[in-house]
This record gives structure tokens, sequence and C-alpha cells, in this order.
């Protein structure tokens, strides 16, 4: 019979841990079905990296590590993806954990990014602009025959450059081969970051006509029929005319 694969739910590694013997823990950045990810410090160069520490449970005989490295390498030219470096496996509790190594993203989740506006929403103007950067970046994974899967607010990482957003997608997600239906649902998705960056239920009817225009009331019927791919909303983005 099989050996039973240990179940781990959680590594709780503390800042000053050194692991695989290469890199120097700083912070827990978040948590997933999958595993957690770390910021640390290689201890050679002191450069900065994120380290995603699979659960042995969720990645057995490595399918999910295999999984996601090959996905992020194949989207290695995308902007919006993180940038895969290595895997490495480490040592914890006795036992082998598979971990990716990757670019640290300076920047912040999402929830916690709209969080720091005036009432816990973006205005509208700026939230346009973000879904926007999402869009654009969204329209190159799906050019390369990929989707996401999960996008919420919980794995969009967010930077400001000048007048600009930078934004990182994180915790791809696989739902089998990649169909319309998997390129319309990350364009719903979207939609819904945008309601809820800009208040949402509560805040919905006051919104302007530009926001409405995209959320359409969650309808995903309805948002399907008007941005049926990621590049119909990058379009529609670009060229609507202002009536608020």
């Amino acid at each position: 019979m099989p050996a039973k694969v240990p179940r781990i739910n959680a590594f709780n590694l503390r800042p000053g841990r050194i692991i695989g013997g290469k890199y120097l823990v700083e912070s827990r950045l978040g948590s997933g079905w999958e595993g957690e990810v770390y910021k640390v410090v290689e201890r050679r160069t002191g450069i900065h990296r994120a380290a995603k520490l699979f659960f042995p449970h969720r990645n057995v005989h490595d399918r999910a590590v295999t999984f996601y490295a090959k996905k992020l390498e194949r989207l290695s030219k995308c902007s919006i993806v993180i940038q895969y470096h290595h895997s490495e496996v480490l040592r914890h509790r006795d036992l082998p954990i598979t971990c990716l190594i990757s670019e640290y993203v300076d920047g912040i989740l999402l929830h916690d990014f709209v969080a720091r506006f005036r009432g816990g929403r973006m205005p509208a103007f700026e939230a346009l602009h973000l879904i926007y950067a999402l869009a654009r970046g969204l329209e190159d994974v799906h050019n390369l025959r990929e989707y996401h899967g999960d996008l919420h607010d919980g794995n969009v990482m967010v930077r400001r450059r000048g007048i600009f957003f930078e934004v990182k997608i994180v915790d791809f997600f696989h739902w089998g081969r990649p169909t319309p239906t998997h390129f319309r649902e990350d364009v719903q998705n979207l939609a819904r970051l945008l309601y809820d960056a800009v208040g949402g239920r509560a805040h919905y009817r006051r919104q302007p006509a530009e926001i409405k225009a995209i959320c359409r009331g969650l309808r995903n019927d309805l948002i399907g029929r008007a941005f049926p791919t990621a590049r119909h909303l990058r379009e529609f983005l670009e060229t609507f005319v202002w009536r608020s």
C-alpha cells in the first residue's frame, strides 16, 4: 500500500528562521489552498525572494508544483505574472517540503490596498485605471491560451508607480483545459473586483454610468455579452466617452 501523505495545514515559519540553508524568512505574505508564501532573503546575495511552500497533501508526487512552475514558465513574458526562478526541497518537521522560489513583488494585496482609501473604497476613476491594468495583463495571459481561474482581491498584488498601477496575479487555479468559458469567467471576476473596489452593494446605486457599464449589476450573462474577452473590456476602457 502507498505511504500515507502527511497533512499539514500551516507551516507557521517564524521570522529569522533559515530554510533550505539558503534563505532567511522575513515574514509570511499569505496562505491559500495549496500552501503558504513567505518573503525571504537569499543569504548569499541579500536579494529578496518569495518562497511558496506547498502542503504535502496538496502536492502528491510534486504534481501541483510541476503544474504551477510550468504555467509560470509559459507565462514568463506576461508582465502581470510573477516571475518563477526555481524549485527547492526543504525540511520541515523532518518532512521534505517542495517550494517554488520566485521574484518578490513589492506591493500589497488588493483588499488591503482598497482598505487604505477613505471609507474603504476607491474613487471611480482610480478603480477604472486599476481594472484597465488587470484587463491588459489578463489579455496577454489569455492570448497564450491560459487563464487564472480564481481571481479575487486576495490574489492580486498592487503597487503604484507614478500615475499608473503595477499589478501581479498569483495562485492560478486549474479547472482543466482552457475553454472560452474560463476566459469569460476571468473577465466576469474582473467586473466583480471593480464592483467591490468602489464599495460593493452599499454604494453601487450611486456609481457613475461608466462603472455600471462594466459591472452590470454583477449579472454574468450581461457581463459576458458585453465583454466576452479581456480584449473587449480593455478596448472599452480605452475608448468610452465619459457621461458623468
